[in-house]
Protein backbone atom coordinates (compact mmCIF):
# COMPACT_ATOMS: atom_id res chain seq x y z
CA UNK A 1 0.00 0.00 0.00
CA UNK A 2 1.36 3.43 -0.93
CA UNK A 3 0.58 5.56 2.09
CA UNK A 4 2.05 9.16 1.79
CA UNK A 5 1.10 12.58 3.38
CA UNK A 6 -1.00 15.23 1.55
CA UNK A 7 2.28 17.24 0.66
CA UNK A 8 4.40 14.00 -0.54
CA UNK A 9 3.22 11.40 -3.14
CA UNK A 10 6.28 8.62 -1.86
CA UNK A 11 9.75 8.09 -0.61
CA UNK A 12 12.20 9.80 -2.83
CA UNK A 13 16.02 11.07 -2.85
CA UNK A 14 17.56 12.25 0.30
CA UNK A 15 19.02 15.85 -0.21
CA UNK A 16 22.52 16.87 0.74
CA UNK A 17 23.18 19.64 3.50
CA UNK A 18 20.89 23.24 2.96
CA UNK A 19 23.11 25.90 1.22
CA UNK A 20 22.85 29.54 2.33
CA UNK A 21 19.59 31.37 1.47
CA UNK A 22 19.52 32.27 -2.22
CA UNK A 23 16.71 34.39 -4.52
CA UNK A 24 14.83 31.01 -5.03
CA UNK A 25 14.18 30.90 -1.32
CA UNK A 26 12.73 34.64 -1.36
CA UNK A 27 10.23 33.44 -4.08
CA UNK A 28 9.21 30.49 -2.51
CA UNK A 29 8.79 31.78 1.11
CA UNK A 30 5.03 32.82 2.01
CA UNK A 31 1.93 30.76 1.99
CA UNK A 32 0.30 27.95 -0.62
CA UNK A 33 -2.75 26.31 -1.19
CA UNK A 34 -3.01 23.69 -2.87
CA UNK A 35 -5.03 22.30 -5.62
CA UNK A 36 -6.82 19.29 -4.01
CA UNK A 37 -5.59 17.25 -1.32
CA UNK A 38 -6.96 19.71 1.64
CA UNK A 39 -3.38 21.23 2.05
CA UNK A 40 -1.92 24.62 2.84
CA UNK A 41 1.87 24.82 3.53
CA UNK A 42 3.67 27.52 4.99
CA UNK A 43 7.57 27.89 3.77
CA UNK A 44 9.58 30.30 5.54
CA UNK A 45 13.26 30.70 6.90
CA UNK A 46 14.33 27.11 5.73
CA UNK A 47 11.41 25.11 6.72
CA UNK A 48 8.20 23.99 4.76
CA UNK A 49 4.81 23.33 7.09
CA UNK A 50 2.28 21.03 6.02
CA UNK A 51 -1.34 22.37 7.28
CA UNK A 52 -4.17 19.94 6.58
CA UNK A 53 -7.35 21.38 6.01
CA UNK A 54 -10.87 20.78 5.97
CA UNK A 55 -14.13 23.26 6.60
CA UNK A 56 -13.94 22.57 10.19
CA UNK A 57 -10.28 22.54 11.16
CA UNK A 58 -6.46 22.93 10.43
CA UNK A 59 -4.03 20.71 11.72
CA UNK A 60 -0.77 20.60 11.32
CA UNK A 61 1.00 17.98 9.32
CA UNK A 62 4.39 16.86 8.14
CA UNK A 63 7.53 19.18 7.99
CA UNK A 64 11.07 19.23 6.08
CA UNK A 65 13.45 21.18 5.76
CA UNK A 66 15.25 22.63 2.67
CA UNK A 67 18.27 21.34 1.81
CA UNK A 68 18.55 22.67 -1.78
CA UNK A 69 17.56 24.97 -4.30
CA UNK A 70 13.82 24.30 -4.34
CA UNK A 71 14.15 20.92 -2.69
CA UNK A 72 12.87 20.14 1.01
CA UNK A 73 13.32 17.03 2.96
CA UNK A 74 11.36 15.48 5.53
CA UNK A 75 12.64 13.28 8.26
CA UNK A 76 11.77 10.29 6.79
CA UNK A 77 14.21 10.74 3.67
CA UNK A 78 10.90 12.46 1.32
CA UNK A 79 12.40 15.24 -0.76
CA UNK A 80 9.67 17.59 -2.09
CA UNK A 81 10.68 19.51 -5.16
CA UNK A 82 9.47 22.89 -5.91
CA UNK A 83 9.61 24.28 -9.66
CA UNK A 84 8.22 27.47 -10.79
CA UNK A 85 4.33 27.37 -12.79
CA UNK A 86 3.08 29.91 -14.78
CA UNK A 87 4.55 33.11 -12.72
CA UNK A 88 5.41 34.13 -9.97
CA UNK A 89 2.41 33.30 -7.54
CA UNK A 90 2.21 29.63 -8.56
CA UNK A 91 4.27 26.68 -8.07
CA UNK A 92 4.03 22.80 -8.88
CA UNK A 93 5.80 20.02 -6.41
CA UNK A 94 6.95 16.83 -6.69
CA UNK A 95 8.77 13.80 -5.29
CA UNK A 96 11.14 11.43 -7.69
CA UNK A 97 9.50 8.29 -7.52
CA UNK A 98 5.77 9.65 -8.03
CA UNK A 99 4.25 10.10 -11.05
CA UNK A 100 2.43 13.84 -11.80
CA UNK A 101 2.78 17.63 -10.17
CA UNK A 102 1.12 18.92 -7.80
CA UNK A 103 -0.20 22.90 -7.59
CA UNK A 104 0.20 25.58 -6.07
CA UNK A 105 -1.08 29.13 -5.79
CA UNK A 106 0.23 31.60 -3.70
CA UNK A 107 -2.48 32.75 -0.97
CA UNK A 108 -1.91 35.75 1.66
CA UNK A 109 -2.60 34.14 4.99
CA UNK A 110 -3.17 30.76 6.47
CA UNK A 111 -6.89 29.99 6.79
CA UNK A 112 -7.95 31.49 10.34
CA UNK A 113 -8.36 27.36 11.63
CA UNK A 114 -4.97 27.03 11.45
CA UNK A 115 -3.92 30.14 13.91
CA UNK A 116 -5.84 29.04 16.98
CA UNK A 117 -6.48 25.96 19.36
CA UNK A 118 -6.67 23.12 17.41
CA UNK A 119 -9.80 21.31 18.62
CA UNK A 120 -10.29 18.55 21.18
CA UNK A 121 -12.42 15.63 21.63
CA UNK A 122 -14.12 12.59 20.84
CA UNK A 123 -16.73 14.88 19.09
CA UNK A 124 -13.99 16.67 16.99
CA UNK A 125 -12.34 14.02 16.45
CA UNK A 126 -15.64 12.30 15.00
CA UNK A 127 -16.16 15.48 12.81
CA UNK A 128 -12.74 16.28 11.28
CA UNK A 129 -13.10 12.17 10.55
CA UNK A 130 -16.06 12.74 8.87
CA UNK A 131 -15.24 15.57 7.06
CA UNK A 132 -11.79 14.61 5.94
CA UNK A 133 -13.90 11.89 3.64
CA UNK A 134 -16.77 14.41 2.83
CA UNK A 135 -14.16 16.65 1.16
CA UNK A 136 -11.84 14.58 -0.39
CA UNK A 137 -12.99 10.65 -1.23
CA UNK A 138 -13.96 10.46 -4.79
CA UNK A 139 -15.65 7.15 -4.88
CA UNK A 140 -19.31 7.33 -2.68
CA UNK A 141 -21.18 7.28 -5.64
CA UNK A 142 -20.08 4.91 -7.31
CA UNK A 143 -19.88 2.38 -3.78
CA UNK A 144 -23.92 3.48 -2.89
CA UNK A 145 -22.41 5.09 0.11
CA UNK A 146 -25.12 8.05 1.59
CA UNK A 147 -21.91 9.63 3.69
CA UNK A 148 -24.11 12.02 5.26
CA UNK A 149 -26.50 8.84 6.44
CA UNK A 150 -23.02 7.21 7.84
CA UNK A 151 -22.87 10.69 9.65
CA UNK A 152 -26.34 10.64 10.97
CA UNK A 153 -26.34 7.04 12.28
CA UNK A 154 -22.77 7.10 14.20
CA UNK A 155 -22.53 11.13 15.43
CA UNK A 156 -25.19 10.47 18.21
CA UNK A 157 -22.88 7.29 19.08
CA UNK A 158 -19.85 9.44 20.09
CA UNK A 159 -19.72 12.12 23.59
CA UNK A 160 -17.44 13.69 25.48
CA UNK A 161 -16.85 10.38 27.20
CA UNK A 162 -16.32 7.86 24.40
CA UNK A 163 -13.17 5.91 25.02
CA UNK A 164 -9.88 5.48 22.03
CA UNK A 165 -11.39 1.78 21.66
CA UNK A 166 -14.76 2.57 21.25
CA UNK A 167 -13.87 5.66 18.74
CA UNK A 168 -11.85 3.58 16.73
CA UNK A 169 -14.42 0.84 16.64
CA UNK A 170 -16.50 4.01 15.64
CA UNK A 171 -14.74 4.84 12.87
CA UNK A 172 -14.03 1.69 11.70
CA UNK A 173 -17.79 0.94 11.18
CA UNK A 174 -17.73 3.73 9.30
CA UNK A 175 -15.77 3.07 6.44
CA UNK A 176 -16.27 -0.86 6.66
CA UNK A 177 -18.46 -0.96 3.98
CA UNK A 178 -15.93 0.74 1.55
CA UNK A 179 -13.84 -2.72 0.97
CA UNK A 180 -11.28 0.06 -0.21
CA UNK A 181 -7.94 -1.29 0.70
CA UNK A 182 -6.47 2.18 -0.03
CA UNK A 183 -8.89 3.40 3.74
CA UNK A 184 -7.81 2.73 7.08
CA UNK A 185 -8.10 3.90 10.14
CA UNK A 186 -5.10 3.73 12.60
CA UNK A 187 -4.58 4.38 16.07
CA UNK A 188 -0.93 3.99 17.49
CA UNK A 189 -0.04 0.24 15.98
CA UNK A 190 -3.54 -0.69 15.25
CA UNK A 191 -4.66 -0.57 11.96
CA UNK A 192 -8.85 -1.14 10.60
CA UNK A 193 -8.61 -1.61 6.61
CA UNK A 194 -10.55 -3.74 4.15
CA UNK A 195 -9.79 -5.48 0.65
CA UNK A 196 -12.59 -5.95 -2.36
CA UNK A 197 -14.48 -9.04 -1.01
CA UNK A 198 -13.56 -12.53 -2.75
CA UNK A 199 -9.80 -11.35 -2.47
CA UNK A 200 -6.47 -11.84 -0.34
CA UNK A 201 -4.22 -9.15 1.24
CA UNK A 202 -0.20 -9.81 -0.57
CA UNK A 203 0.55 -10.42 2.92
CA UNK A 204 5.03 -11.61 2.91
CA UNK A 205 3.50 -15.05 3.88
CA UNK A 206 1.66 -15.48 1.53
CA UNK A 207 4.53 -13.83 -1.16
CA UNK A 208 6.58 -16.35 0.35
CA UNK A 209 4.27 -19.65 -0.16
CA UNK A 210 3.43 -18.82 -3.78
CA UNK A 211 6.87 -18.32 -4.48
CA UNK A 212 8.12 -21.74 -3.08
CA UNK A 213 4.85 -23.17 -5.21
CA UNK A 214 6.12 -21.28 -8.32
CA UNK A 215 9.95 -22.29 -7.82
CA UNK A 216 8.76 -26.24 -7.73
CA UNK A 217 5.82 -25.98 -9.99
CA UNK A 218 6.62 -23.76 -12.99
CA UNK A 219 10.16 -23.08 -12.82
CA UNK A 220 11.77 -27.02 -12.47
CA UNK A 221 12.91 -26.75 -15.83
CA UNK A 222 14.30 -23.32 -16.08
CA UNK A 223 17.50 -22.13 -16.64
CA UNK A 224 19.40 -18.97 -15.21
CA UNK A 225 17.01 -18.62 -12.36
CA UNK A 226 17.70 -15.46 -10.03
CA UNK A 227 16.55 -13.08 -7.20
CA UNK A 228 16.73 -9.42 -7.36
CA UNK A 229 16.15 -6.06 -5.32
CA UNK A 230 16.29 -7.60 -2.45
CA UNK A 231 13.97 -10.69 -3.17
CA UNK A 232 11.25 -8.66 -4.79
CA UNK A 233 12.03 -9.47 -8.10
CA UNK A 234 12.43 -13.15 -10.06
CA UNK A 235 13.71 -13.81 -13.10
CA UNK A 236 13.93 -17.24 -14.77
CA UNK A 237 14.57 -18.09 -18.80
CA UNK A 238 11.59 -21.00 -19.51
CA UNK A 239 12.09 -23.72 -22.20
CA UNK A 240 10.77 -22.95 -25.76
CA UNK A 241 12.44 -19.38 -25.10
CA UNK A 242 10.48 -17.58 -23.21
CA UNK A 243 11.32 -15.60 -19.90
CA UNK A 244 9.63 -15.16 -16.65
CA UNK A 245 9.71 -11.92 -14.70
CA UNK A 246 7.97 -12.01 -11.35
CA UNK A 247 7.79 -8.70 -9.24
CA UNK A 248 6.22 -9.02 -5.83
CA UNK A 249 6.14 -5.16 -5.21
CA UNK A 250 7.59 -1.50 -6.57
CA UNK A 251 9.40 -0.79 -3.52
CA UNK A 252 11.52 -2.43 -0.84
CA UNK A 253 14.87 -3.15 -3.33
CA UNK A 254 17.32 -1.98 -1.12
CA UNK A 255 16.11 -2.24 2.02
CA UNK A 256 13.48 -0.41 4.56
CA UNK A 257 14.10 3.20 4.28
CA UNK A 258 16.17 3.27 1.54
CA UNK A 259 15.82 6.47 -0.62
CA UNK A 260 14.41 6.21 -3.90
CA UNK A 261 17.17 6.78 -5.26
CA UNK A 262 18.69 3.46 -4.05
CA UNK A 263 15.57 1.73 -5.15
CA UNK A 264 16.04 2.85 -8.81
CA UNK A 265 19.01 1.76 -9.00
CA UNK A 266 18.52 -1.39 -7.55
CA UNK A 267 15.71 -1.86 -10.17
CA UNK A 268 18.42 -0.78 -12.56
CA UNK A 269 20.46 -3.29 -11.69
CA UNK A 270 18.21 -5.91 -11.69
CA UNK A 271 16.91 -4.95 -15.53
CA UNK A 272 20.14 -4.51 -17.12
CA UNK A 273 20.31 -8.50 -16.53
CA UNK A 274 17.32 -9.54 -16.97
CA UNK A 275 17.00 -7.55 -20.53
CA UNK A 276 20.73 -8.07 -21.34
CA UNK A 277 21.10 -7.28 -25.10
CA UNK A 278 21.60 -10.62 -25.84
CA UNK A 279 18.32 -11.75 -24.39
CA UNK A 280 16.40 -8.85 -25.94
CA UNK A 281 17.38 -10.23 -29.13
CA UNK A 282 16.82 -13.80 -28.22
CA UNK A 283 13.84 -14.10 -26.09
CA UNK A 284 10.38 -15.29 -27.68
CA UNK A 285 8.40 -14.04 -25.02
CA UNK A 286 7.72 -12.41 -21.70
CA UNK A 287 5.35 -13.48 -18.70
CA UNK A 288 5.43 -10.67 -16.13
CA UNK A 289 3.82 -12.26 -12.69
CA UNK A 290 2.27 -9.63 -10.75
CA UNK A 291 -0.56 -11.87 -9.31
CA UNK A 292 1.03 -11.42 -5.60
CA UNK A 293 2.16 -7.36 -5.62
CA UNK A 294 1.68 -5.06 -2.65
CA UNK A 295 2.37 -1.99 -4.92
CA UNK A 296 4.66 0.90 -4.23
CA UNK A 297 6.07 3.58 -6.12
CA UNK A 298 4.05 4.07 -9.29
CA UNK A 299 7.46 5.40 -11.23
CA UNK A 300 9.47 2.23 -10.65
CA UNK A 301 6.38 0.58 -13.06
CA UNK A 302 6.91 3.23 -15.07
CA UNK A 303 10.43 3.22 -15.65
CA UNK A 304 10.00 -0.52 -16.09
CA UNK A 305 7.27 -0.51 -18.48
CA UNK A 306 10.43 1.65 -20.10
CA UNK A 307 12.22 -1.19 -20.78
CA UNK A 308 9.37 -2.60 -23.09
CA UNK A 309 8.92 -0.33 -25.85
CA UNK A 310 10.02 1.29 -28.58
CA UNK A 311 7.71 3.88 -29.56
CA UNK A 312 6.75 6.62 -26.83
CA UNK A 313 3.06 6.16 -25.54
CA UNK A 314 0.39 7.26 -22.98
CA UNK A 315 0.62 5.11 -19.65
CA UNK A 316 -2.24 7.28 -18.26
CA UNK A 317 -3.44 10.62 -16.95
CA UNK A 318 -3.71 11.18 -13.06
CA UNK A 319 -6.18 13.62 -11.46
CA UNK A 320 -7.24 14.41 -7.88
CA UNK A 321 -10.53 15.85 -6.28
CA UNK A 322 -10.50 19.31 -5.94
CA UNK A 323 -14.17 20.63 -4.57
CA UNK A 324 -15.09 19.65 -0.99
CA UNK A 325 -18.70 20.43 -2.29
CA UNK A 326 -18.83 18.61 -5.32
CA UNK A 327 -17.25 15.37 -5.40
CA UNK A 328 -17.54 15.49 -9.26
CA UNK A 329 -15.00 17.89 -9.79
CA UNK A 330 -11.04 17.48 -10.05
CA UNK A 331 -7.67 18.84 -11.29
CA UNK A 332 -6.92 18.76 -14.51
CA UNK A 333 -5.91 15.56 -15.57
CA UNK A 334 -1.72 15.03 -15.62
CA UNK A 335 -0.19 12.87 -18.37
CA UNK A 336 2.11 10.35 -17.26
CA UNK A 337 4.02 8.63 -20.59
CA UNK A 338 6.17 5.97 -20.74
CA UNK A 339 9.46 7.09 -22.93
CA UNK A 340 11.68 4.13 -24.38
CA UNK A 341 14.78 3.82 -22.22
CA UNK A 342 18.39 4.10 -23.10
CA UNK A 343 20.12 0.95 -23.83
CA UNK A 344 18.34 -2.73 -24.84
CA UNK A 345 15.36 -2.90 -24.93
CA UNK A 346 12.30 -6.11 -25.09
CA UNK A 347 9.25 -5.22 -27.60
CA UNK A 348 8.26 -8.84 -28.00
CA UNK A 349 4.89 -10.36 -26.84
CA UNK A 350 4.29 -10.03 -22.88
CA UNK A 351 1.86 -11.93 -21.07
CA UNK A 352 0.83 -10.06 -18.06
CA UNK A 353 -0.27 -11.98 -14.66
CA UNK A 354 -3.04 -10.54 -12.51
CA UNK A 355 -5.28 -11.55 -9.59
CA UNK A 356 -7.03 -9.78 -6.53
CA UNK A 357 -3.80 -9.67 -5.10
CA UNK A 358 -2.03 -7.12 -7.05
CA UNK A 359 -2.66 -3.88 -5.61
CA UNK A 360 -2.03 0.00 -6.12
CA UNK A 361 1.41 0.64 -7.85
CA UNK A 362 1.24 -3.67 -9.16
CA UNK A 363 -2.35 -1.84 -10.70
CA UNK A 364 -0.50 1.53 -12.25
CA UNK A 365 2.12 -0.77 -13.59
CA UNK A 366 -0.46 -3.08 -15.53
CA UNK A 367 -2.31 -0.06 -16.51
CA UNK A 368 0.89 1.39 -18.24
CA UNK A 369 1.07 -1.20 -20.15
CA UNK A 370 -2.35 -1.59 -21.03
CA UNK A 371 -1.77 0.64 -24.46
CA UNK A 372 1.53 -0.71 -24.84
CA UNK A 373 3.06 -0.84 -28.64
CA UNK A 374 3.36 -4.79 -28.52
CA UNK A 375 1.22 -7.97 -28.28
CA UNK A 376 0.45 -7.93 -24.49
CA UNK A 377 -2.37 -9.89 -22.79
CA UNK A 378 -3.41 -9.68 -19.17
CA UNK A 379 -4.22 -13.61 -17.94
CA UNK A 380 -5.78 -14.12 -14.71
CA UNK A 381 -8.03 -12.33 -12.15
CA UNK A 382 -9.10 -9.01 -11.93
CA UNK A 383 -6.53 -6.61 -9.89
CA UNK A 384 -7.59 -5.05 -6.90
CA UNK A 385 -8.92 -1.80 -7.19
CA UNK A 386 -7.09 0.85 -6.27
CA UNK A 387 -4.78 2.72 -7.59
CA UNK A 388 -4.28 6.19 -5.59
CA UNK A 389 -1.82 7.72 -3.10
CA UNK A 390 -3.10 7.52 0.16
CA UNK A 391 -3.91 10.60 1.67
CA UNK A 392 -3.02 10.17 5.55
CA UNK A 393 -4.79 12.60 7.74
CA UNK A 394 -3.90 13.90 11.46
CA UNK A 395 -7.22 13.55 13.66
CA UNK A 396 -7.88 16.16 16.73
CA UNK A 397 -7.13 12.79 19.34
CA UNK A 398 -3.54 11.45 17.39
CA UNK A 399 -5.46 9.16 15.63
CA UNK A 400 -4.97 8.98 12.03
CA UNK A 401 -7.32 8.24 8.36
CA UNK A 402 -6.24 7.18 5.42
CA UNK A 403 -7.72 7.89 2.32
CA UNK A 404 -7.86 8.45 -1.41
CA UNK A 405 -8.73 11.33 -3.48
CA UNK A 406 -7.07 10.49 -7.20
CA UNK A 407 -8.14 8.89 -9.78
CA UNK A 408 -6.30 7.33 -12.64
CA UNK A 409 -7.69 7.61 -16.06
CA UNK A 410 -7.09 5.28 -19.45
CA UNK A 411 -6.82 7.18 -22.86
CA UNK A 412 -10.68 7.22 -23.15
CA UNK A 413 -11.36 8.74 -19.77
CA UNK A 414 -11.82 5.58 -17.78
CA UNK A 415 -10.75 4.31 -14.44
CA UNK A 416 -10.60 0.99 -12.63
CA UNK A 417 -11.09 2.01 -9.30
CA UNK A 418 -13.49 -0.51 -7.32
CA UNK A 419 -13.92 -3.34 -10.00
CA UNK A 420 -9.79 -3.72 -10.37
CA UNK A 421 -8.29 -4.05 -14.13
CA UNK A 422 -10.38 -7.24 -15.88
CA UNK A 423 -8.10 -9.79 -17.91
CA UNK A 424 -8.17 -10.74 -21.62
CA UNK A 425 -8.26 -14.32 -20.23
CA UNK A 426 -9.77 -15.73 -17.30
CA UNK A 427 -8.35 -18.11 -14.75
CA UNK A 428 -8.11 -18.99 -11.16
CA UNK A 429 -5.37 -17.66 -9.37
CA UNK A 430 -4.12 -19.88 -6.50
CA UNK A 431 -7.18 -20.87 -5.56
CA UNK A 432 -7.36 -23.83 -2.77
CA UNK A 433 -7.89 -26.24 -5.78
CA UNK A 434 -4.96 -24.99 -7.67
CA UNK A 435 -2.26 -25.05 -5.04
CA UNK A 436 -4.20 -28.66 -4.05
CA UNK A 437 -3.93 -30.01 -8.02
CA UNK A 438 -0.81 -28.33 -8.44
CA UNK A 439 -1.87 -26.55 -11.25
CA UNK A 440 -1.14 -22.90 -12.25
CA UNK A 441 -3.93 -22.67 -14.90
CA UNK A 442 -2.35 -19.14 -15.78
CA UNK A 443 0.71 -19.60 -16.30
CA UNK A 444 0.10 -22.64 -18.14
CA UNK A 445 -1.99 -20.27 -20.38
CA UNK A 446 0.40 -17.48 -20.38
CA UNK A 447 3.09 -19.72 -22.12
CA UNK A 448 0.40 -21.33 -24.44
CA UNK A 449 -0.15 -17.53 -26.14
CA UNK A 450 3.42 -16.53 -25.90
CA UNK A 451 3.81 -19.81 -28.19
CA UNK A 452 1.37 -18.67 -30.51
CA UNK A 453 2.81 -15.27 -30.70
CA UNK A 454 1.02 -13.40 -28.29
CA UNK A 455 -2.37 -13.94 -29.51
CA UNK A 456 -4.84 -12.96 -26.69
CA UNK A 457 -7.20 -16.05 -28.19
CA UNK A 458 -4.63 -19.28 -27.15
Amino acid sequence: MRVVTATAAALALVGQAAPAATAHQSTTDGIWRMDGYGTVLSIRNGTLQEYQTTAVSCLKGDAARRTGPGTYTMPDGTVLTLRPHGGRDRRSMRTDSSVGDRNLRRTSHLPHACTGPAPKGPLAAFDVFWQSFEENYPFFSAKGIDWHAVRDRYRPKVHAGTTRKELYAVFSEMVKPLHDAHVAVQDGDQVFAQIRPGTVVPTEELDTEVKKFILKRDLTNARNLQDFANGRITYADLPGGQGYLRISGFGGYAGDGAPYAAQLAELDRALDTVLSQERTQSLKGLIIDLRINGGGSDALGIHIAERLTHTPYLAYSKRARNDPADPTRHTRPQPAYVTPAQGPRYTGPVAVLTGGSTVSAGETFTQALMDRPGKTVRIGQPTQGVFSDVMSRKLPNRMSAWLPNEEFLTRSGRTFDGTGIPPHLTEPVFTKAEFDKKRDSAFDRALNVLRNDGSATG
